[in-house]
């Protein structure tokens, strides 16, 4: 397989990448034709998967206004991907011109293709690291660079914890990122559910048996458990809920049903 300029040399293109698949969800070129196929044969299992990546970017960014708006200006962004339109930086800084942003990602494409983005943007960068290791994440150079731990930061683990099945133990590596951070932080979270929306269990099934053969595999948890990952932090209202539905810029009943698959909330660290 010919491998494009872009690629930084020793990724394996033959096992589908999380990051990458999620760009090719959302219309981008920063895939390869494994990744392609993969996405190809969850959308056939669930074909509005795509509009659901969309309600998920849309919820991440009123999330971040919300963030600004009650003055956290700090933002780390855990399983950030590859940069699209209306990343984090561009929404937070457009919202305060001061706002500064960490990303964080294991996928080489991801790291490089953010570099590369960012290269003229003084106020983020990005750090490769792994979720499944917070203490790499906390005593990186780019967060000791450009965030302060003793201020409110907002952590965004945006459609990232869905990838930590539970022997990476994802509720201790939140725990230990909560306890890193001031009080009045807060946490902007994501996560793939069949629970109480459109999508049936089984479908659930066969998108997770997709994901086994990328590089990190899918769990669906129901609404109880995804709630856990919040103690510790005040959910604010409306809770949690439904993506569409966490504090519409548009009526949520114009949204296609689809999208109301999974859950996301925001809470704030007492």
């Amino acid at each position: 397989m010919e491998r494009p300029s872009w690629a930084p040399q020793g990724i394996d293109l033959s096992v589908p990448s999380v990051s990458r698949i999620y760009d090719y969800y959302l219309g981008g070129s920063h895939n390869f034709e494994v990744d392609r196929e993969a996405a190809r044969r969850a959308i056939e299992i669930m074909p509005g998967l795509p509009k659901i990546m969309q309600a998920n970017r849309a919820f991440m960014r009123r999330a971040v206004r919300y963030a600004v708006d009650s003055g956290v200006t700090q933002f780390l962004d855990i399983g950030s991907g590859i940069p699209t339109f209306g990343s984090v930086h561009e929404v937070a800084q457009a919202a305060d011109a001061g706002a500064r942003v960490v990303y964080v990602d294991n996928d080489p494409v991801a790291v490089a293709h953010s570099r590369a983005v960012l290269e003229d943007c003084d106020q983020a960068a990005v750090a490769a690291a792994d979720l499944r290791k917070p203490r790499q994440i906390l005593d990186s150079p780019e967060v000791a660079q450009l965030l302060d731990l003793d201020r409110p930061v907002a952590l965004l683990l945006v459609a990232v914890l869905h990838f930590m099945p539970e022997e990476n133990d994802p509720r201790g590596a939140v725990a230990e990122l909560r306890d890193a951070l001031a009080p009045g932080s807060v946490l902007v979270l994501t996560h793939a559910s069949t629970d109480g929306g459109p999508t049936s269990s089984e479908q659930g099934d066969k998108v997770e048996g997709v994901y086994r053969k990328a590089s990190s595999p899918l769990v669906m948890r129901s609404r109880a458990q995804i709630e856990r990952f919040f103690d510790g932090f005040d959910v604010v209202d409306p809770g949690l809920v439904p993506m569409p539905n966490w504090r519409p810029d548009t009526p949520p009943e114009q949204e296609d049903p689809v999208v109301f698959t999974g859950f996301a909330g925001v809470g704030r660290k007492a």
